[in-house]
């Protein structure tokens, strides 16, 4: 589930102060460190989750929603590969880590496609829902 989407839950509103979300994210939810959650809300902005409103950061619920599909994808990706090689989900995810080291800043989906395909599993049902 992605942080933010934890953040509202807690809350139980979509709108927060900058103080207020890094402290739900890194203290009551402990989902990160008080510079991860700061690093969130910066990308958070710069893509439009959300969106600065008379002081208050405003959560985009129709992005979130898309968010959390994408998510959902990447995990579907994960199981699927962890299956595949007969390996835990936690392996193949520091699989996809360490190609991040290699590739670069990519997609999180892109790098699981990539490591599925690096590993030898057959990543073809995936392509066609891949953004590219």
């Amino acid at each position: 589930m992605h942080p933010i989407k934890r953040a509202v839950e807690y809350k139980g509103s979509l709108e927060f102060t900058r103080s207020e979300l890094v402290g739900i994210l890194a203290f009551s939810l402990r989902l990160m460190d008080v510079k991860a959650a700061k690093e969130l809300i910066a990308k958070s902005l710069e893509e439009g989750l959300l969106e600065e409103k008379d002081g208050l950061l405003v959560v985009n619920k129709a992005l979130l929603a898309e968010e959390e599909a994408g998510e959902d994808f990447f995990n579907e990706m994960v199981s699927y590969i962890a299956e595949s090689l007969g390996w835990e989900r936690e392996e193949v995810i520091e699989g996809i880590r360490s190609m991040r080291e290699r590739y670069g800043d990519l997609d999180e989906k892109v790098l699981a496609y990539l490591f599925g395909m690096d590993k030898g599993v057959d990543m073809s049902r995936f392509k066609d829902r891949l953004e590219l």
